[in-house]
């Protein structure tokens, strides 16, 4: 008999579901749910409603459409992040870092969500590659010295100081769409371009090599949050990767 591992997030859901269930009004975003089960799975979480309904209900919840946070970036990403806590490939089941390329740069664009809580624990500014486009991302790469911003879901690695100060490492975890992250050194960084002063004054953000570089004054604390193991998901429907990504159509 296979022995189905459990995941925390998935006992969250089954508490959303429960209260769903039993309360005539919608949630309040500062409620923290809890269930007192030792044992859950999956297929539990099937009997009580699709996963369509449990994402849609975590949406909401999080009111992540008024912080302007696509469903479909969203509802991509929780599709993907399952997948990857199903079979072993993160390690932290809780954080899910979502960057929405189908924004303009001179949005908050990138979400730090921890799952469990159903709190958003960042919201900011994020850079695309130099050659992916000016204002909008619309061109992706995984060829080293493209300086291209590459998409799909990526796990997080460690941590080490270099030129661009205090950075993270990632690890492209899609064949042929990001996987050639850490060759062509893609990683999180923080950089004076990513700023709303630069905004003001050109109109757009700076731009990378291809790496999600942050503001400097959240940099570290990005870092520290989502570091060792954690999903980090680049969303955009160009480059046809919404039917590419074999994650998404697992």
């Amino acid at each position: 008999m296979q022995k189905i591992k459990v995941k925390k997030v998935y006992l969250f859901f089954v508490a959303v579901l429960i209260c769903m269930l039993h309360l005539p009004v919608a949630f309040s975003s500062t409620k923290s749910l809890i269930i007192n089960s030792a044992e859950t799975s999956f297929a539990v979480v099937n009997n009580i409603a699709s996963r369509s309904e449990i994402i849609n209900s975590l949406y909401l919840n999080m009111e992540l459409k008024n912080k302007g946070l696509s469903e479909d970036a969203f509802t991509s990403a929780m599709k993907g992040f399952d997948y990857l806590n199903n079979e072993g490939k993160i390690q932290n089941d809780r954080i899910i870092t979502i960057v929405d390329f189908t924004k303009p740069s001179t949005e908050k664009r990138l979400f730090v969500l921890d799952v469990e809580t159903q709190k958003i624990l960042f919201n900011t500014y994020v850079a695309h590659g130099q050659r992916s486009g000016k204002e909008y991302a619309n061109l992706f790469s995984n060829i080293p010295e493209s300086f291209q911003s590459s998409l799909g879901f990526y796990e997080t690695s460690t941590t080490y100081t270099g030129k661009n100060g205090y950075s993270m490492k990632l690890k492209g975890l899609e064949n042929g769409i990001n996987n050639k992250a850490e060759e062509r050194a893609v990683v999180v960084h923080g950089a004076p371009y990513v700023s709303e002063s630069f905004i003001h004054t050109k109109g757009y953000l700076g731009r990378s090599w291809g790496c999600p570089a942050l503001p400097e004054k959240l940099n570290k604390p990005i870092i520290d949050k989502i570091k060792n193991g954690s999903c980090l998901f680049i969303y955009s429907k160009k480059n046809n990767y919404l039917n590419k990504s074999r994650i998404l159509n697992s």
